[in-house]
C-alpha cells in the first residue's frame, strides 16, 4: 500500500458491508497476521485451517488497529475502532486489496492458468512467448515471479490478496501489458483472486492432488471450476477437452469457451510426430514444427500457449516461429548429462501420480532397448497421503530400479511416509526397490548403479532448492546433487 486510504474508498465494491464506527477513517495498511498490526492498520479476521483470526480481535484493537473486518462482531466493541461486518472475510480481503492498489488487474491483460499439472510450464511459455512478440510482461508462478528481467522470489503458487495486488500494481507501473499467473485451487477457495479481472483462463488437466486440503476429489474439482465461474463476459476460457472434466470447468462460465485437444475435434489440435531427448516434431493445427521440448504432456502445454496467443490476435507466423525456441522452466524435465559415464539425468517436479506417469512414459518412449531407467522418488509430508502408494507403484511399473527416499517431510516422520509408499510396491517389484531415507545418499546410490546409456529420473522437487524438515528449510538442489554424484569417481 503506497499511500494512506480512507475506509469508505476501499468498501465501494462491498455493498453488503455493515459499518460500526467512522467510515471516513484513514488506514495505513492491510494485515491478516495479528502480530503485524500497528496503529492505523486495517485487520481482516480470516478463518484459516489452523487458526481463526476472530480470536485476535481484542488483541489487534489494543495494538492500535483502526479498522477490523470480520464476520461476527465481538460482544464488546473497543472505543476508537471501526468494525466492518461482512458475510465472507476472505472475499472482503480480496476486494479491499484490489481497491487499495487501484484495481491494477483492470489495466492488464491478465491470464490465469489452473489445473493439477502443467500450470508452471504454460505460464512460463506464455511469458517467454509474449516477450519475444514485443510485449512487456509479468509472470506469477510456483518457480518465481518476474517483471520483465526482474526476478522476485515466491513462497506460494498464488500470493495472498494484498501481496498479489501489490505485485500486479508493480507490474502495471512497470509498463507491463500482459501478466500470466498460476491459479492454485487453494487460491480460489481462499478467495485470493477475489477482486481481480481476468482477460482469460486456461484449464490444463485435473488428477488427484491436495486432498489433504480439499478432503474430497469433488471439492478439488469444484475449486478449479470456481475460477472459471468467476471469469467475466468478454474473457475467454480455454480448456483441455481431452480431460473429461474439461467440460465441467466451463458449465457456468460467462467467458467465451474454446478447446484444445490431441484426441478429438477442437479449436486447437495437436499431434506428436516424433521425439528424441533433444526435442520433438509436432503438428499444431496444420503447422508442423520442431520444438526443443520433450514429452506428450508438453504438446498439451504448447497447445494451450498457441491457443492463448491466437485468441489475443497475435500474428500466427510470428507466434509459431517464436514458440519453436521456447525452453522449459527450471525443474521441468531438466536434463543433466554425464559425458564420462554416458548417463542422462532428468530432474522433474513430478509430485503427483499422473505427473510421474507422464514423465516416465515419456522416458520409456525415448530410451534404447538395453538402457535401464532408475527412478528416485519421495512424497512430501503433511500433504495428501493417499497418493503415496500410488507414486511408488507408478515408479515401479515404469522403472528398472526404484529408490524411495525423503522429499520435504515437513513435520512428519520420513520413515512413516516411506512405509506408506512401500504399500504400493508389489511382491514382484520388491527386489528392484530400495529404501534410502537420505535423499543425497539415494541419488548417489542410483548413480552408482548406472551403466552407459542409462537414464536416472529424480522426481518430486524439481526447481526447489531446499528440504523442509521440522519447520526449517535446508539447502538441497536435486540438480546440484545429481551433478555432484556424476562427478564422483566410480
Amino acid at each position: 500500500m503506497k499511500t494512506a486510504r480512507s475506509l469508505s474508498s476501499l468498501l465501494e465494491t462491498l455493498p453488503h458491508a455493515r459499518i460500526t464506527g467512522d467510515p471516513s477513517v484513514v488506514i495505513s495498511g492491510i494485515e491478516t497476521d495479528s502480530r503485524k498490526v500497528s496503529p492505523g492498520s486495517l485487520f481482516v479476521a480470516l478463518r484459516g485451517t489452523q487458526v481463526d483470526g476472530h480470536q485476535f480481535v481484542g488483541q489487534v484493537a489494543q495494538a492500535g488497529a483502526a479498522v477490523i473486518v470480520l464476520e461476527h462482531l465481538p460482544d464488546r466493541l473497543s472505543e476508537g475502532v471501526t468494525y466492518v461486518q461482512v458475510p465472507d472475510s476472505a472475499y472482503a480481503l480480496g476486494m479491499i486489496s484490489a481497491a487499495c492498489y487501484d484495481h491494477p488487474s483492470q489495466g492488464l491483460k491478465l491470464v490465469g492458468v489452473t489445473g493439477t499439472n502443467g500450470k508452471t510450464s504454460v505460464v512460463t511459455f506464455l511469458f517467454q512467448l509474449f516477450r519475444k512478440l514485443g510485449h512487456r510482461c509479468g509472470m506469477i508462478s510456483t518457480v518465481q515471479n518476474q517483471i520483465e528481467e526482474e526476478i522476485i522470489p515466491t513462497l506460494h503458487t498464488t500470493p495472498d490478496a494484498p501481496a498479489l495486488n501489490a505485485l500486479l500494481r508493480r507490474m502495471k507501473d512497470s509498463g507491463c501489458t500482459f501478466v500470466f499467473m498460476e491459479v492454485s485451487s487453494h487460491a480460489v477457495v481462499q478467495q485470493r483472486i477475489a477482486g481481480l479481472t481476468f482477460a482469460g483462463g486456461v484449464f490444463t488437466n485435473i488428477t488427484h492432488d491436495h486432498l489433504d486440503f480439499h478432503q474430497t476429489f469433488d471439492n478439488y474439482i469444484a475449486a478449479k471450476k470456481g475460477f472459471f465461474d468467476q471469469l467475466p463476459e468478454g474473457a475467454f476460457a480455454l480448456v483441455n477437452s481431452d480431460d473429461r472434466r474439461g467440460s465441467i470447468m466451463v458449465q457456468n462460465t460467462r467467458a467465451a469457451v474454446h478447446t484444445f485437444s490431441m484426441q478429438r475435434l477442437a479449436g486447437f489440435r495437436g499431434k506428436l510426430l516424433s521425439a528424441t531427448l533433444q526435442g520433438m516434431q509436432v503438428i499444431l493445427n496444420s503447422h508442423e514444427i520442431w520444438f526443443r521440448l520433450i514429452g506428450r504432456f508438453n504438446v498439451y502445454n504448447l497447445l494451450a500457449v498457441y491457443g492463448v496467443a491466437t485468441l489475443f490476435g497475435e500474428p500466427e507466423e510470428s507466434v509459431l516461429e517464436e514458440m519453436s525456441a521456447l525452453t522449459p522452466p527450471p525443474g521441468r524435465f531438466q536434463q543433466v548429462y554425464a559425458p564420462a559415464r554416458q548417463v542422462t539425468g532428468i530432474v522433474d517436479y513430478a509430485h503427483t501420480p499422473d505427473a510421474l506417469a507422464n514423465v516416465l512414459e515419456t522416458i520409456a518412449q525415448l530410451r534404447g532397448y538395453n538402457e535401464q531407467v532408475i527412478t528416485v522418488v519421495g512424497c512430501g509430508g503433511n500433504r495428501d497421503a493417499a497418493k503415496r502408494p500410488k507414486m511408488a507403484a507408478i515408479a515401479c511399473k515404469h522403472s528398472n530400479r526404484v529408490v524411495l527416499t525423503s522429499d520435504n517431510p515437513r513435520f512428519e516422520d520420513p520413515a512413516v511416509i516411506l512405509e506408506q509408499m512401500q504399500k504400493g510396491v508389489s511382491p514382484v517389484d520388491f527386489k528392484k526397490t530400495k529404501v534410502i531415507p537420505d535423499r543425497r545418499e539415494a541419488i548417489r546410490w542410483a548413480v552408482a548403479q548406472t551403466q552407459s546409456g542409462d537414464i536416472i529420473l529424480v522426481a518430486g522437487k524439481g526447481h526447489e532448492t531446499y528440504q523442509e524438515i521440522r519447520g526449517l528449510r535446508e539447502h538441497f538442489d536435486d540438480r546440484e546433487e545429481l551433478e555432484a554424484a556424476f562427478n564422483t569417481p566410480g
